[in-house]
């Protein structure tokens, strides 16, 4: 089977690596702006990867020609942060073939659903199937251009669906030899609501912004986490529940997939993730202007609350995590809109229209 891989970031040259390393013929494509990466990996005609992932991945073809990249592929692995989706969508857009499937890995706030709406095809055609995950299945960070060291790789707590619902079987019987302890889920919306970034990093990010803007770095999990930033953790994690229980989907809560997967050993929302094994030693940012509420809030939260107005749901908490983030960041992210269901072309649907256009 041949595998295409866009993106070259951490995340991509991971999942590159590793189906490369399960006899897998993978190409790997990024934009001319990321080339350091890219041209590395094209020069080594590989990827060095070690951790839980070791060894020399040969990688067929490196660069910034998509064409070359996806073509005769039969999968497709999208790899990247939410503002990468569109941009990627459209590159490909010109290049697509009938018959290929696309994962976007992970979803991470609607991937698949942009994905499929920026090429122009109906979510229900099945002509190509746009799956996703709820994360990426590593925990992993590249070294130099051309080596990625693999931390963790999930053996549990990774789930996937597919756009439309029908195709989940075929994607899962391509996805699954390389990630086999991953799970199908119902739809995207399970896929989407399951995304834990949008539970912890904005109220921690949050409750430590005086931290962040000092000059002294410190333990984003370790010792960020602290008993009141836990309980703003559980209040968003029961509005995020909430509305994936109105939606007739049920998703684990964050402390509960944070055990699955291997990251911690105890259910809860404090020493949970303060004591955790998988996220011990890792630094917090050091701007507030960062991911971690650009993504995490401008396009996670945001998305959850404009699904939850539908679903019949209040998130208080969620509406003011957003309004007050927007005050740091000089920046409304409500207004904004960049993860809404008008982004997706869903808005002004009831609930069981919604379910429908994703079944």
């Amino acid at each position: 089977m041949k595998i295409a891989v866009l993106g070259s970031g951490n995340g991509g040259c991971a999942v590159a690596a590793d189906c490369a390393l399960h006899g897998y013929d993978v190409s790997i494509f990024d934009f001319p702006q990321f080339s350091s990466n890219i041209d590395a990996i094209a020069n080594a005609k590989g990827i060095r990867v070690t951790g839980q992932v070791e060894g020399f991945a040969p990688i067929s073809y490196s660069g910034s020609d998509i064409s070359k990249a996806t073509q005769n592929a039969d999968l497709i692995y999208v790899v990247g942060p939410s503002y990468s989706h569109i941009p990627m969508a459209r590159a490909y857009k010109d290049v697509m073939r009938p018959g290929q499937k696309i994962i976007v890995n992970p979803g991470t706030n609607g991937g698949a659903l942009v994905f499929k709406k920026e090429l122009g095809i109906p979510f229900s055609d099945s002509s190509i199937i746009v799956a996703e995950t709820s994360t990426l299945p590593y925990a992993c960070r590249i070294q130099n251009p051309g080596e990625v060291h693999v931390y963790l790789k999930l053996k549990d707590g990774l789930y996937i669906a597919s756009l439309p619902a029908s195709g989940n079987q075929e994607v899962y019987n391509l996805f699954s030899p390389v990630y086999p302890g991953s799970i199908q889920y119902k739809n995207v919306f399970q896929t989407i609501l399951q995304n834990g970034n949008n539970v912890i990093h904005p109220a921690i990010s949050l409750l430590n912004v005086g931290r962040i803007e000092s000059p002294e770095d410190f333990l984003f999990y370790e010792q960020g986490v602290t008993p009141a930033g836990g309980r703003l953790m559980k209040a968003v994690d029961e509005e995020r529940m909430a509305i994936a229980k109105a939606l007739g989907v049920g998703i684990l809560s964050e402390p509960e997939v944070g055990i699955v997967q291997g990251y911690m050993t105890e259910n809860n929302y404090d020493t949970g993730y303060s004591k955790a094994p998988g996220f011990k030693g890792i630094l917090a940012q050091t701007q507030i202007d960062y991911r971690y509420f650009t993504e995490d809030v401008g396009f996670g939260l945001v998305l959850l609350t404009d699904l939850a107005k539908v679903v019949g749901v209040k998130t208080p908490v969620m509406d003011a995590i957003i309004q007050i983030v927007s005050v740091l960041l000089e920046r409304d992210f409500q207004k904004e809109g960049q993860r809404t269901l008008e982004s997706f072309g869903l808005n002004d649907l009831s609930k069981k229209e919604l379910i429908d256009m994703v079944s």
